[in-house]
């Protein structure tokens, strides 16, 4: 009754998609966060994780992984935010969290953790091509291809990267990408 008050009240509809939101509220916060922890490390010394916390984050990440195989994505993002909070060093984990975060349609977050996992390494090819996949999700294919490029740089024998850049370029070709800003 309350959200057809609301409905009735500023005219919307939770039926109108282009109301939608790409994140979650809960991913909001922790975008926020995350950023607000980014913030105080950067004005600090960095902190170098202790072996322990090493061990549980790989254990993490694969218990991430396992739940990956198991198709449960938003379980997969939480173990792989633990790894994450335990050794945010270590752009693997940023990554697995953007495909997992593709896999339930959250390609700006997927964005942001490529982002995340090509600062940490810049040469980890897998990153570029998520990146890739995550911006080809959102239409932005001129962005898509670039990052494709760089990923075939890094793996030129990768033949998904191969394939994903020949569909983006023709894909751009087809539609403009959207103005990004």
């Amino acid at each position: 009754v309350a959200i057809q008050c609301l409905e009735t009240a500023f005219g919307v509809s939770m039926e109108d998609q282009s109301l939608a939101v790409s994140q979650t509220l809960p991913e909001i916060f922790e975008a926020v966060a995350g950023k607000e922890l980014e913030h105080s490390r950067t004005n600090s010394e960095p902190v170098t994780p202790s072996e322990d916390d090493v061990a549980e984050a790989e254990r993490l990440k694969t218990e991430g992984n396992d739940q990956m195989k198991a198709e449960n994505f938003e379980a997969a993002v939480s173990f792989y935010g633990k790894a994450i909070e335990l050794n945010p060093a270590n752009a693997v984990y940023f990554c697995n969290r953007a495909a997992a975060y593709s896999k339930l349609g959250n390609y700006a977050g997927a964005v942001r953790d490529c982002e995340r996992a090509i600062g940490i390494d810049p040469n980890y090819s897998k990153a570029y091509g998520r990146m890739g996949l995550a911006l080809s999700s959102l239409n932005k294919h001129t962005e898509a291809v670039v990052y494709y490029k760089k990923a075939l740089e890094l793996d030129p024998d990768n033949e998904t990267y191969k394939s994903n850049l020949k569909i983006a370029e023709q894909k751009m070709k087809e539609t403009p990408s959207p103005v990004s800003g």
